[in-house]
């Protein structure tokens, strides 16, 4: 499936971007990322114009990126401003700039004609860099197309076989689930509300809840990158009050950015924001640990997958049930994207 362009991406923690230059592909587009001495995350085109050398393997001068292979200098706006043996600069001398906003501890990209980036379409995760919550996260490449971490991320039911021990119990594949599509703002939304039922490990050793819980599962997926996973854990008969509070229970903000690196690779970001035990260390390294392996027992199932489609006969066609109509509509809604593009 190709890519659904003019769209933002996620390719980084804020962290991850500093002083030193930054290397990544992006919907199959080499991508170099710095900060400039003002904060600013840059982003270009990983290539240079004389010679396609990655300006990433480069080195930088102030804010100014030189390349290490015959030395084309460039302001942080794409432009060459010295090439070498000359002193005049070709006026074709420039790489792509991209749109880049840093936003809730992401650092987000436009892939696509920069004339058309709307900044106020960035979905939002606020929970991940608000002092009412505490956030562990990771990244994971796959060596999947990311069309089947969506797949993969709107059928939860898979957790009561593939991670069962952390995540996992028989009520999740046993729950039915509700989805709406919500068109104009382009959104999926696939609901599971579990009464009385196991609490997982992952839950009942970060809340410290003992016995049966009541367990939500609510998702937001908003194509192509940004998925919420919006959890709540409560002891059973624990219901929010009459004016909408439910500060008495658990709420964990399980956020996932599905950043295609090229059609069958992809970077599997991975965050758990909470609002309880936010000063207690060993719950976060509990959490991060225990969401790693969750993430890389998909990790090795997708790739998997992966193989077997690639070795599959020409028309196979799968079989969608029940479960599948939360992962069918994001199917629809990408679809329509990569038409769009």
């Amino acid at each position: 499936m190709p890519f659904a362009r003019n769209q933002w991406y996620v390719a980084a923690y804020g962290e991850d971007i500093g002083d030193a230059l930054f290397g990544r592909t992006i919907c199959g587009e080499p991508i170099l990322f710095y900060r400039t001495a003002d904060g600013r995350v840059v982003g270009m085109a990983d290539r240079c114009v004389h010679r396609r050398y990655p300006l990433s393997a480069g080195s930088r001068v102030g804010d100014r990126i030189v390349c290490g292979y015959h030395g084309f200098t460039y302001d942080p706006d794409g432009s060459c401003v010295a090439v070498p043996g000359q002193s005049r600069v070709p006026r074709t001398a420039r790489v792509l700039s991209y749109p880049v906003v840093e936003q809730d501890s992401l650092i987000w990209v436009w892939i696509g004609d920069a004339a058309a980036a709307d900044t106020a379409a960035i979905p939002r995760a606020p929970w991940l860099d608000s002092p009412d919550y505490t956030t562990v996260r990771g990244m994971e490449p796959l060596a999947a197309r990311y069309e089947l971490l969506v797949d993969n991320l709107m059928d939860l039911s898979h957790e009561t076989y593939l991670h069962a021990g952390y995540i996992g119990t028989p009520e999740v594949a046993q729950t039915p689930i509700t989805t709406e599509t919500d068109e104009d703002a382009g959104v999926v939304y696939a609901r599971r509300r579990m009464k009385d039922v196991e609490c997982p490990p992952f839950y009942a050793n970060s809340t410290g809840i003992k016995g049966r819980i009541d367990r939500w599962q609510d998702i937001e997926y908003r194509p192509p990158c940004l998925y919420l996973l919006h959890s709540r854990i409560a002891p059973t008969g624990l219901e929010p009050g009459p004016d909408g509070d439910d500060s008495a229970a658990n709420h964990a903000e399980i956020v996932y950015a599905i950043t295609p690196e090229t059609e069958h690779s992809t970077f599997d970001f991975w965050m758990v924001a909470r609002d309880f035990a936010r000063d207690d260390e060993e719950v976060s390294a509990f959490l991060a640990e225990s969401n790693r392996t969750v993430v890389l027992q998909d990790v090795t199932a997708l790739n998997l997958l992966e193989q077997a489609i690639a070795a599959e006969p020409e028309g196979y066609q799968e079989l969608s049930i029940n479960i599948d109509t939360g992962g069918l509509a994001a199917r629809r809604m990408l679809h329509r994207l990569i038409e769009q593009s």
